[in-house]
């Protein structure tokens, strides 16, 4: 028997490419195993994943949510409250027994679409957030903002010549899902000298591009605060986008996930696409994306979600539940978190004050790193970087010494991958080049996150590893 070979498997799957856990992050993983070793021959002592926004990794120190976590707790073994009643508040064990009363066992399957109670607390937190009416009905919960992407996009993708609009620089989950159900990417650049805006012009030129492409364009993506930008978007552009769609009979994906992660509020605050829609009493298909993932509550691999549909008909979204059915439910503990996270306990109840202490802190600590960081990278030569308004990264802008170019064509690398495999090499610090999310021609960036603990130490290993790097290849 010939066995199982990759040229025997389904095309589409050897198009996929996923950078933030591509090369770099296999190697990454490589050296931490072997710092491990006594004699480990590596010049540093352990290794920083810059390259994912996984803030409760080892290494970082982005702690979960008390409130968050006792509540998971007691759902996983009710008997706790009995055997320590004097561990959890009043309201944790209150909250608990409610979720118990509508879930039963976490063992259990749900509903595919979510619990029914907790879609009803998710379209409170959306009417509470915009101001607008929510049905819960409308309403799946997922494992994860990812899993509703995927669903959505493989449901969109009607013929190889369907096409979705992805922002430039985009989270690769775009790419890589319309890869692997063979869609196709429609690029639309966003503007780094307007720190990283959308502008609905450059929409309409990709759109033009690809209806001359012979490609049939089936919706536009957006991300919202930027991954991996951090940019948001002000109402009098969104409200560009939303026109644009009506008049291209698009559907609008926003992506969401970062709402939560907002550094300067005040100036800089976050409005959902919902809201923007029905003040315009649009009809564009809307589909919006959510997740526990990032914000405060940082639960990456309890893997919970969702996604809202606006303005979709129920024949569609017979044919979506129809298909989260297929995967059964989504992970119950996932589902708990999406409770706990858009309903946080009360002023005035036992767990307010411990909440919003750890919450005000994740936020601050955030905010302070994000601004320290961006000052000092546009403090070096060769590099410039917006300070982003929200997410979690900073997207730095380099502009690679020629020498080096040559020498990353020379090695098969794209030069900003170049340079973070060198960065990898020499410091430890895992990022993702630029090349990974897409860049204009010529360009060189790389994505890092502002998560990392022991700021000056791991800035400072940034600074001097691009003052070697300059130096070496004749950029100083």
């Amino acid at each position: 028997m010939r066995g199982l070979q990759v040229d025997a498997l389904n095309p589409s799957i050897l198009k996929v490419q996923y950078a933030v856990r591509g090369e770099l992050a296999i190697k990454a993983e490589e050296y931490r195993e072997r710092l491990k070793e006594a004699n480990h021959g590596l010049p540093f002592d352990k290794v920083i994943s810059s390259n994912i926004g996984n803030p409760q990794q080892k290494g970082l120190d982005q702690a979960p949510i008390t409130f968050n976590r006792q509540v998971a707790a007691l759902m996983e073994w009710p008997a706790l409250a009995e055997l320590a009643p004097n561990a959890f508040p009043k309201d944790i064990i209150a909250r608990a027994k409610e979720l118990q009363h509508e879930i039963g066992s976490l063992g259990a399957y749900s509903h595919s679409q979510g619990v029914p109670f907790i879609r009803q607390n998710v379209a409170k937190f959306i009417e509470k957030r915009d101001g607008y009416p929510s049905n819960p009905n409308h309403i799946f919960l997922t494992g994860g903002a990812s899993a509703g992407v995927s669903l959505l996009i493989s449901t969109l993708i009607s013929s190889p010549k369907s096409g979705i609009l992805i922002p430039i620089p985009q989270y690769p989950l775009y790419t890589a899902t319309l890869a692997s159900f063979s869609g196709v990417p429609i690029p639309y650049h966003l503007d780094e000298v307007s720190e990283w805006a959308t502008s609905p012009r450059d929409i309409d030129g990709a759109l033009q591009k690809a209806l001359d492409d012979g490609i049939e364009p089936k919706a536009l993506v957006i991300i919202n605060p930027g991954n991996p930008t951090g940019a948001l978007l002000d109402e009098a552009t969104m409200e560009h986008v939303v026109r644009l769609c009506e008049q291209h009979n698009l559907v609008l994906l926003a992506d969401e996930v970062y709402q939560a992660n907002l550094h300067r509020p005040t100036t800089h605050p976050f409005t959902s696409f919902k809201k923007i829609v029905r003040q315009l009493n649009s009809r564009v298909p809307l589909v919006s994306f959510h997740s526990i993932s990032k914000g405060v509550t940082g639960e990456c691999g309890r893997r919970g979600g969702y996604f809202e549909c606006a303005n979709i008909r129920d024949d569609v979204l017979a044919l979506l539940y129809k298909m989260v059915s297929v995967g059964l439910c989504p992970p119950l503990s996932g589902q708990v978190g999406v409770d706990c996270m858009v309903r946080p306990p009360k002023e005035g109840e036992e767990s307010y004050a411990l909440w919003k202490k750890e919450t005000d802190a994740t936020h601050a600590v955030l905010a302070a790193r994000t601004k320290l960081m961006a000052e000092r990278l546009n403090q070096l030569p060769g590099v410039s970087c917006v300070d982003s308004a929200g997410a979690l990264y900073l997207y730095p802008k380099l502009t690679i010494p020629d020498q080096a170019a040559a020498a990353a064509l020379a090695a098969g690398k794209q030069p900003d991958e170049f340079y973070a495999l060198q960065l990898l090499d020499e410091t430890g610090i895992c990022v993702v080049p630029g090349s990974g999310f897409g860049q204009k021609d010529g360009e060189a960036h790389y994505r890092l996150t502002c998560l990392c603990p022991g700021v000056e130490e791991y800035v400072g290993a940034l600074e001097a590893f691009h003052l070697g790097f300059m130096k070496r290849y004749g950029g100083l």
